[in-house]
């Protein structure tokens, strides 16, 4: 299994990233969206230079051209609400990708502890396509995995899952690492933090960003 960790490099990406952690810019909700985006952006152009391509013949105007195209067929699935912004940002990229969603929630008991509940999926067909399962946040890993298995449940397997997370602990990729189809599987964050709190929340981390894209939930 593959790690890419893209805030190695010195590009933009990190301006980004440095912004979503600034407590003082995520006042900004519209901004947050944005820069989630356009970390989602980023890391499909990546994605995209792993990928399969065929040479094909466009016409133009005054002629004709050769130009390579995408083979795969790409599938790009989210856990909401958090994810919807980064989710986007691949879309924008992978414009004809087919889309899958998850709806998955931290259910706590009285100990502080917790367990994730999968309460909704939609998705087509995975079987022999390309999975690009997008999460802003892997903190424990345990909610993706769960969201990969019902997924693949639901729809089949996938040729290949490329796992997208714009901050990740390290105990989460260690998590997606054991849990996952290593052969079949590439992990990409544009961060990674070191710990987690008692209540699994990434520390530096950004804090909770679905409440940071669409306000504080009850």
């Amino acid at each position: 299994m593959t790690l890419h960790i893209l805030s190695q490099q010195n590009t933009v990406l990190n301006k980004f990233v440095a912004q979503i952690r600034d407590k003082r810019i995520q006042r900004d909700s519209m901004r947050f969206r944005r820069n989630m985006e356009r970390i989602g952006e980023i890391t499909a152009y990546e994605i995209s230079k792993t990928l399969a391509y065929t040479p094909r013949t466009v016409e133009t105007p005054l002629g004709e051209a050769t130009v390579c195209g995408i083979d795969d067929r790409i599938v790009v699935a989210t856990i909401l609400r958090a994810g919807l912004p980064y989710h986007q940002g691949f879309l924008n990229y992978f414009d004809d990708a087919e889309n899958a969603f998850v709806s998955a929630y931290r259910k706590s008991t009285k100990d502080g502890k917790f367990t994730v509940k999968v309460e909704y999926i939609s998705c087509g067909s995975l079987e022999g396509k390309t999975l690009l399962l997008v999460d802003p946040m892997l903190a424990t890993g345990s909610s993706l995995v769960l969201a990969y298995n019902a997924l693949c449940e639901r729809g089949g397997t996938p040729a290949h899952t490329h796992v997208a997370a714009v901050i990740a602990s390290e105990q989460g990729i260690d998590y997606v690492e054991k849990n996952m189809p290593r052969q079949t599987t590439t992990i990409w964050a544009a961060a990674v933090d070191e710990e987690l709190t008692s209540r699994s929340y990434i520390v530096p981390g950004i804090g909770d960003a679905g409440d940071l894209a669409y306000g504080e939930k009850i």
